[in-house]
């Protein structure tokens, strides 16, 4: 919001932030990152904080790599609000920069944040089974689908239910999310047909 608010310099410096995590290489930076922080039982020191293996990690990863995306959203957003007619007049009355963005530009962000955000939940799920399939993602004491389907592929040959069921689930569950980011974007949308 701030980047799409004020533009410039600031802009620039977080647009290019932005585009720089956007061009990582996602799953190779996730392995290496949760590899590296289940390596020992203490974790690793990230900054100034440090992150538990397992859970903690890949948590960690997800939301690493997955801030850009609604940044973006909001940020182009904001760029289209800060034109508006309302922020004139609100800055017209004298209102802050402060008070302009938490009351005016804000509010109407919160529509599209919680639809992408309903859209971006299964790309999620389907990252955390990518890592557990390659048996980098949660700890063997919690269940997981991606898990389940690595180990089920050892023994599809005799029984390919092992398989079916933990991919069925899989697939309903991100199908269930979609529906439901499209059914909010509609529902939330102004310009949407009614």
């Amino acid at each position: 919001m701030t980047a799409g608010y004020f533009g410039g310099v600031v802009d620039t410096i977080i647009s290019r932030t932005i585009d720089v995590v956007l061009s990582m290489p996602l799953l190779l930076f996730a392995i290496g990152i949760v590899s590296a922080c289940s390596s020992s039982v203490a974790g690793c020191d990230v900054g100034f904080f440090s992150v538990k293996p397992g859970l903690p990690a890949v948590v960690l990863v997800i939301a690493l790599f997955s801030w850009p995306y609604i940044a973006r959203i909001v940020r182009g957003n904001t760029l289209s609000l800060r034109e508006k007619e309302f922020v004139e007049a609100s800055r017209s009355l004298g209102a802050g920069t402060r008070r302009i963005m938490a009351r005016e530009v804000l509010p109407n962000l919160v529509a599209p944040i919680v639809v992408y955000a309903t859209l971006i939940i299964p790309a999620n799920i389907l990252f955390e089974a990518y890592l557990s399939y390659l048996g980098a993602g949660i700890p063997q004491s919690i269940p997981s689908w991606g898990r389940m389907l690595s180990e089920a592929s050892d023994i599809f040959d005799i029984a390919p239910w092992f398989m079916f069921f933990p991919g069925l689930f899989l697939l309903l569950t991100t199908l269930s999310f979609n529906l439901l980011g499209d059914g909010l974007r509609d529902a939330l949308d102004p310009r949407s047909a009614r």
